[in-house]
């Protein structure tokens, strides 16, 4: 089975998602539902570690992240050496492109 190792910055996106699902649906028991319901879908990479689709799959971009969804939001990780490295976890809406990899200057 592999590790998965949450990154401080995916540990701040679970943090700031709690705050803001708290605060839009003033349910703190709404946010921990949500936020377990993430973290388990990310557990489920310990014995399926390639579950996630390639990011290239998506964006014509040389890059190893892959993305898992969990609901309405995309765990962006690698897997190198049997671990699971989770860096970000971001909304679907948002442009993870740019938040992962910054801007990409497309061809002419």
């Amino acid at each position: 089975m592999a590790s998965v190792i949450m990154s401080p910055e995916s540990e701040r996106d679970l943090m700031r998602l709690g705050d803001y699902i708290t605060q839009q649906f003033k349910s703190h028991k709404t946010a921990l539902n949500t936020i377990r319901k993430i973290k388990a879908r990310i557990n489920e990479l310990e014995r399926f570690p390639l579950t996630g689709k390639p990011l290239s799959a998506i964006v014509a971009v040389d890059t190893d992240y892959r993305l898992l969804g969990c609901g309405s939001y995309l765990a962006f990780y690698r897997f190198e050496n049997d671990m699971v490295l989770i860096d970000r976890i971001l909304h679907g809406r948002q442009d993870y492109v740019t938040i992962l990899l910054g801007k990409i200057e497309e061809d002419k």
